[in-house]
């Protein structure tokens, strides 16, 4: 048992890389050339995720009157870019899949410069401890590690065996539950205690800031004439944040634990909102077998 404990994470991240290589298999050069002529999906996606989220997320803080260590917490939330489930999740409800892994390279290399700005702008309003974030280089690398590459051999597969990229769609999109319902168990389990212990200060925070965010994220690009493919995968790369180097830099960086629960509660908060969102826009029957890529 310990043995399956340690070797978990690699697992994990094994099936990440799968699951986008399976979303390679989706994809085409032309998916993403189609991104050149929606440059304002593009733009109104950033604008959303790198100005407008984190003023909200400080309304939120201010409004609920969140404690310091927690303000920064969720400050720290709101820099991180979109994670890898949101990929996921738009390839199973019907999102421009291109879209959302174009949006989450651009956000991740983004990130190394606008994280640490925000972390240490909520560091100086908020905790005014002195502590600095630094550029977070190797994570970023990291995560476009697991997203772009296996990405590319998928979309080199698709082209030298199209067929085998077919046959394989219905087959990944389910794997693809399989995970994430796996990733969502083992948060819940990974941070039920930190969960308990600090709901009642930080928990309608994190729920709020996750509700809007993915609300936002979505009709924001309706309502500015986004078609919905397009208006879902900026809802689910808006919605959906990396949690995990939320998590990092708490810890790793800054040495403190309560500055990671905010993103510990989301870790588990934004499984159920996702999900809720995705059925609620397409309907389950759509959503598990029908979405197109």
């Amino acid at each position: 048992m310990s043995n399956f404990i340690t070797l978990l994470p690699t697992l994990l991240i094994g099936a990440l890389a799968l699951i986008m290589f399976g979303l390679g298999l989706s994809l085409t050069i032309g998916d993403f050339r189609r991104l050149l002529g929606h440059p304002k999906a593009v733009i109104l996606a950033l604008v959303l995720q790198a100005v407008v989220l984190p003023a909200i997320c400080y309304g939120l803080i201010v409004g609920l009157g969140v404690a310091p260590v927690f303000a920064v917490g969720l400050m720290l939330l709101a820099a991180s870019p979109g994670g890898v489930s949101a990929n996921l999740f738009s390839h199973l409800f019907g999102g421009n899949v291109a879209m959302n892994i174009s949006l989450t390279a651009i956000n991740t290399l983004l990130s190394i410069v606008s994280l640490p700005l925000i972390a240490n702008f909520a560091i100086e309003t908020f905790a005014k401890s002195g502590q600095v974030v630094p550029m977070q280089t190797g994570k970023v690398i990291e995560v476009i590690g697991i997203v772009l590459v296996p990405v590319a051999v998928g979309m080199f597969v698709k082209s030298r065996a199209p067929a085998f990229a077919a046959r394989m769609d219905a087959p990944m999109k389910r794997f693809s539950m399989v995970v994430l319902a796996a990733l969502a168990i083992i948060a819940i389990a990974k941070e039920w205690t930190a969960m308990t212990t600090s709901f009642a200060s930080i928990g309608l925070a994190v729920v709020a800031f996750n509700a809007i965010s993915l609300g936002m994220g979505y009709y924001v690009p309706r309502l500015m004439g986004l078609d919905k493919p397009n208006a879902i995968a900026i809802g689910y790369e808006i919605g959906i944040h990396n949690s995990t180097l939320a998590i990092f830099v708490a810890l790793s960086v800054l040495g403190d634990f309560q500055l990671m629960l905010p993103a510990a509660i989301y870790s588990v908060s934004m499984y159920v909102l996702a999900t809720a969102f995705g059925f609620l826009v397409l309907g389950r029957k759509r959503a598990v077998v029908g979405a197109p890529a």
